[in-house]
């Protein structure tokens, strides 16, 4: 069998598992580099020279010098801005999509994401308008601000890469802005003026309310003299009832302790503050003997009772008013002892919400293998995927990413953890404007290496992780902030991938397609082929990651230049700006997946305003690639 036709069923087998999800991106990639290595395709002491590729090393250099713009303060100096634009949402969508497109232009898209989501759910929440209608611009405007400059988006720096090892030059910094600035201006003025209103508005569904309505989940439970759970301490009692049923808090002496911080064992009178559905109820009844307090006897019976939820609704309403008539009695003679009996407070709880990045340690693990509590002094309250908070038992959810947590946590370990997680957090966060010298020499550290680029003092590479070194040694960024900002899997996947792409060239395989495209293609002029190319590519992206989907269409890319007798600079150009086009669906770029959560968007929502969008990009970007790079 031809080599090109093992390689093209390795492709395939890769795209397929790529597409089914059920393993990692990294492990995919991985596979299929081991598997053209045990089939001939790559030379085995070839096998890893990928990850010592200049692409591999901009990627993680960038990755790191882009936390340190978080840590010293730059982005927050810009998102404390951004916080000021008001209530009119046309100012909203512009000044948010518009500073994502500017950050992504120096920093990993990604990262600018995700420094901006938490901004935009604030935003939405203090003008009580729907996330959605502002997250989707978000995410969209982080991959046109990365078509930018060389830095914004791994497809630049691998077909600038790519570049560099057919003609012996790679591109610059700034050789993809007069095409990739011309694309993001029109897109962000069409995502602005028209392309915000083909989100679908999921009013409320990513609030905090609605994906986490514990109002009808909290309940009280007294442990009694006979109670099992009496002397326990509250992993025995999670043992004991072989459930992840997070306790809240322990009200003890009217005192409340929060319940991730209670170490001590549960006593007689104790009230266990605890997130319950009606069948975690009976379970702490039955094994437990623990007693539902009235309040919680009444939730627990609207969630178990739908059919005759009017009636008790109606029944619950006239004991709430009763109950309130006795509370206000009783406040007179009882001053300040009422607040835990009034039922459930959750004040001072200290939840908080997070989504699940696409490189987290958490993805397709469950709560006991990853021990949250024990290992990070976390306890999972609640989890909502697509806009709606999950039914099921909380130790049988698999996480994926985008789902959003509620979580509790002690307020001083709660950052890191979430960090350690690879979670983003959700809620109102206080701005850290960082100190004015880190700051200051943090923008100083990376001005130098754009200019060391520039001026073809030193290749890429080297001079961003020269960049990323000073910032370390000087104290910008921690060193061990500095390894957490790598992102693994992406660095797994290019390291991987590589080498695979240029199998694809040695066995003939870009040749075989670019020749199928040229005899397709004869009777029309270069530009149609450039049009399928630029379609082609895009709707691979969408399909796998779209550093992946660069590494393979650079290839086909060349050989195409190569059967025209053009040159391979428009072609290339294509690849990198159809690549990081990926905008139909929520599975193409790491963008979309994390705020599909905290949008409440679902799979088919992101077509309605990704193919307008990417249709603009197709009439922008190719007479503009003509205009700069001419065949």
């Amino acid at each position: 069998m031809a080599d090109s036709t093992l390689l093209f069923i390795v492709l395939g087998a890769t795209l397929a598992a790529f597409v089914w999800g059920r393993f990692r991106y990294d492990l995919v990639a991985l596979s299929a580099l081991l598997g053209s290595v045990i089939l001939g395709l790559v030379p085995g002491e070839e096998a890893f020279l990928g990850f010592g590729h200049p692409a591999v090393i901009t990627v993680a250099a960038v990755l790191v010098l882009s936390r340190g713009f978080e840590r010293s303060g730059v982005v927050d100096v810009i998102a404390d801005q951004v916080l000021k634009v008001g209530d009119r949402l046309f100012l909203q969508l512009l000044v948010l999509t518009g500073t994502v497109v500017v950050l992504s232009g120096i920093m990993n898209n990604v990262g600018a994401l995700a420094l901006l989501l938490p901004v935009a759910m604030r935003l939405a929440r203090e003008h009580d308008a729907s996330p959605s209608i502002l997250l989707m611009p978000l995410a969209f405007g982080s991959l046109l601000g990365g078509l930018t400059t060389l830095i914004g988006t791994p497809p630049n720096i691998i077909i600038a890469s790519y570049r560099g090892s057919i003609t012996g030059e790679t591109f610059g910094m700034f050789s993809f802005s007069p095409v990739g600035v011309a694309v993001a201006l029109v897109g962000l003025a069409f995502i602005v003026l028209l392309g915000w209103r083909l989100t679908p508005q999921r009013a409320g569904k990513a609030s905090t309310e609605a994906m986490f309505d514990t109002a009808h989940y909290l309940v009280e439970l007294r442990v009694g003299e006979e109670s099992k759970a009496n002397g326990l301490s509250l992993r025995e009692l999670q043992e004991e009832l072989e459930e992840t049923i997070p306790v809240l808090a322990v009200v003890r002496d009217e005192k409340r302790r929060a319940g991730h911080a209670f170490f001590g064992t549960l006593k007689e009178g104790d009230i266990l503050l605890m997130e319950a559905g009606p069948e975690e109820m009976k379970l702490l009844e039955d094994k437990a003997d623990l007693s539902v307090g009235k309040d919680a006897e009444d939730e627990g019976a609207e969630e178990s009772e739908d059919d005759n939820k009017a009636q008790r609704t109606s029944e619950t309403n006239q004991r709430d008013s009763a109950d309130e008539e006795k509370d206000r009695g009783s406040d007179k003679e009882k001053k300040g002892k009422e607040k835990d009996k009034n039922g459930v407070d959750t004040e001072g709880l200290q939840l908080v919400e997070a989504v699940v990045r696409t490189d987290s340690m958490m993805v397709n693990r469950t709560i006991t293998q990853l021990r949250l509590h024990n290992q990070f002094g976390l306890h999972l309250v609640a989890v909502a995927r697509d806009g709606g908070r999950l039914k099921q038992r909380l130790h049988e959810i698999r996480f994926r990413p985008g789902d959003v947590l509620l979580l509790q946590g002690g307020e001083s370990e709660l950052a890191e953890s979430l960090a350690t997680l690879g979670c983003l957090p959700l809620a109102k966060r206080d701005l850290n404007l960082g100190q004015p010298r880190m700051l200051l020499l943090s923008l100083g550290i990376f001005a130098a290496a754009i200019l060391a680029m520039f001026f073809d003092l030193l290749p890429a590479a080297v001079a961003l992780s020269t960049a990323a070194l000073v910032s370390l040694l000087v104290g910008v960024l921690p060193l061990r902030e500095g390894y957490q900002a790598i992102d693994g899997p992406v660095i797994v996947l290019l390291g991987a991938m590589i080498p695979v792409g240029q199998a694809l060239e040695t066995s003939g395989g870009a040749a075989l397609i670019a020749e199928s495209m040229l005899v397709w293609g004869s009777e029309w002029p270069v530009i149609v082929t450039l049009i399928g190319l630029f379609v082609l590519s895009m709707v691979l992206s969408n399909i796998v990651n779209n550093a992946a989907a660069a590494l393979l269409m650079a290839p086909i890319a060349a050989s195409l230049a190569n059967g025209f007798g053009a040159s391979v600079d428009p072609f290339l150009m294509v690849v990198a700006v159809s690549a990081s086009c990926a905008f139909l669906t929520p599975i193409g770029h790491q963008s979309n997946t994390l705020v599909m959560g905290p949008g409440g968007y679902r799979f088919g929502d992101y077509w309605r305003m990704g193919l307008p969008l990417s249709l603009v990009v197709l009439a922008v970007a190719t007479p503009m690639i003509l205009l700069v790079w001419p065949l």
